[in-house]
């Protein structure tokens, strides 16, 4: 395997210089001769290292977005620690501030549903995605790649197997540890609070990243976070008061 000045893998150098392509300008429009040009190597380099285009984006948006969490701050503390509402504020904001780093490249290959084929299953399909799912899916997700990475609480950012991996995982067990210590409800349904938390977050992304003019900011409304951890939290239904 070549290797560049640095001693570095070569096609593990073409995937970083693709990761951080996508990082700068996203992936909507990105050509392999782009990629050549950044990593300084002819076009035809490239294919012999990876099966076709769709095969180094795979693998430069797993790089993307296992950069962007390696990168961000500790999402959720351990079960126990701090106020569960305060807790989810800072889940939610920490992770509107990762969507918004990741969307983007996502959007940008609507139209090129190979590749988001391809990411999905090499992530371990629904399961990365959804708590829910991985119970129908056992062993799935047998390859590291961004839908499986999580802070941890030692600051280390990769995750084992059977430990939270994406988002909506990643709370779901923050949570199911906060019930079992009796600071949720012993009836909440957690997964259903999950989908919702999370559910929101894309909410606040998607739209914007989809729909609005290319370069606009993204603003999200104030108190968004405090406000949805409150209502997760205390409900909607009427309170009985005493009279």
């Amino acid at each position: 395997m070549l290797r560049d000045d640095s001693g570095q893998n070569l096609r593990d150098y073409l995937i970083e210089t693709a990761a951080r392509l996508i990082d700068q300008r996203g992936s909507a429009g990105l050509a392999v001769r782009d990629i050549a040009r950044e990593a300084k190597v002819a076009d035809g380099v490239l294919y012999n290292y990876f099966e076709d285009k769709e095969d180094l984006l795979v693998h430069a948006l797993l790089a993307h977005v296992g950069n962007v969490m390696a990168s961000a701050p500790r999402l959720l503390p351990p079960p126990g620690e701090g106020a569960v509402a305060e807790n989810l504020r800072v889940f939610i904001d920490g992770g509107i501030a990762v969507l918004l780093r990741v969307t983007p490249a996502f959007a940008g290959l609507i139209s090129q549903p190979k590749v988001l084929t391809r990411f999905h299953a090499m992530v371990g399909g629904d399961a990365a995605f959804d708590p829910a799912a991985a119970e129908d899916e056992p062993g799935a997700a047998a390859e590291d790649g961004p839908g499986e990475v999580g802070p941890g609480e030692d600051g280390d950012r990769g995750a084992s197997p059977g430990e939270p991996r994406g988002l909506p995982d990643l709370l779901t067990a923050y949570l199911e540890g906060e019930k079992r210590l009796g600071r949720i409800d012993a009836a909440a349904d957690i997964e259903a609070a999950a989908s919702l938390i999370v559910g929101a977050m894309h909410g606040q992304i998607l739209p914007r990243v989809l729909f609005a003019p290319p370069g606009t900011p993204v603003t999200i409304p104030a108190g968004l976070s405090a406000r949805l951890a409150d209502v997760v939290l205390q409900g909607i239904a009427p309170v009985a008061r005493q009279s």
